[in-house]
């Protein structure tokens, strides 16, 4: 059943500095281009929004790149247009509570103000520990970025809200024979940016980031969000790298390629190229003649391996 109501983790402020104050007044919000007020500015699609921002995020902000510029823009225009009201935020106090409350208003402005950029909240009395919740949802709450839609998880964060213990976790794939194999193949997103740095990828590729913070995992573009993106360590190439479980089929190739074409169109500065690889556990004979005409796309195969030892 597709939830009535949308939830959203959003980090209130640096470190959470701001936290507290929304909780105390009953607002959450951003302060990217602070000095701006976005009433007449928010159309429904945030990809107008983008267009019509980012060039002056980058005129008030001379160092940040593209990419940082599109993050940032896109995730204001999440909180200033794209939840609307009755859904649910989750607002991490950086001591391992998380204050949730449900949004009752549209955009209001409040200039000069800590987060002027506004969505007011009904907070709850009742938060939730980050302690409590499954690690999949660990995972989701704890990513980088200001905003993180967690709405696939609605049905575990109302069991929390409610003081029930969570339902049990299933995955949708059905196909996955080996339940082994799938546990360790459902976090390999999460291990390969933890451990990019000593993959044959992190000798020529970093990990996009802003501020030293990653912001490369789960991009958004206009076609979806894009899985990894990395940046050559000479900074003249970016990388969009699009995981699979399993095997992968021909229909990645032109997935991959419309994140390539948003990154050439719309994040590349100049003389700056665009690489795509795929990495999967297996591939096909329709994968392969789909990339024997490409050349910018490679093929990386994963290798998923499970092993006890006793310890004497």
């Amino acid at each position: 059943m597709t939830p009535t109501k949308s939830y959203f983790r959003i980090i209130a402020g640096k470190g959470s500095m701001h936290a507290q104050t929304c909780f105390e007044h009953g607002f959450i919000g951003c302060d990217w281009l602070d000095n701006i007020d976005l009433t007449d500015k928010l159309p429904e699609n945030w990809r107008e929004f983008n267009h019509d921002m980012i060039p002056i995020y980058l005129e008030s902000n001379p160092d940040k790149s593209k990419v940082s510029a599109g993050l940032a823009c896109g995730m204001m225009h999440t909180i200033c247009k794209g939840i609307n009201v009755g859904d649910i935020v989750f607002c991490p106090n950086g001591q391992g509570i998380y204050f949730v409350g449900e949004v009752t208003s549209e955009y209001v402005y409040r200039s000069n103000e800590v987060l002027p950029h506004r969505r007011l909240v009904k907070w709850y009395g009742k938060g939730v520990a980050r302690e409590e919740m499954s690690k999949p949802l660990k995972n989701s709450t704890g990513s980088v970025g200001t905003v993180s839609n967690i709405t696939k998880y609605a049905e575990e964060l109302e069991a929390l809200l409610e003081g029930k213990a969570p339902p049990a976790l299933t995955h949708s794939d059905a196909t996955v024979e080996d339940p082994s194999v799938f546990a360790l193949e459902k976090h390999l997103e999460d291990f390969l940016v933890a451990n990019w740095a000593s993959t044959d990828l992190g000798r020529e590729f970093d990990i996009y980031t802003d501020e030293g913070e990653i912001v490369g995992q789960q991009y958004q573009s206009d076609t979806g969000p894009i899985d990894i993106l990395a940046i050559s360590k000479d900074k003249k190439t970016l990388l969009v790298v699009e995981l699979k479980r399993g095997r992968a089929s021909d229909n990645v190739v032109g997935q991959i390629q419309r994140y390539m074409g948003y990154v050439k169109d719309e994040l590349c500065e100049q003389g700056q190229t665009v690489k795509g690889i795929i990495i999967a556990l297996e591939d096909d004979i329709r994968i392969k003649r789909a990339l024997s005409v490409t050349n910018n796309i490679d093929f990386y195969r994963y290798q998923v391996s499970f092993r006890l030892e006793k310890q004497q």
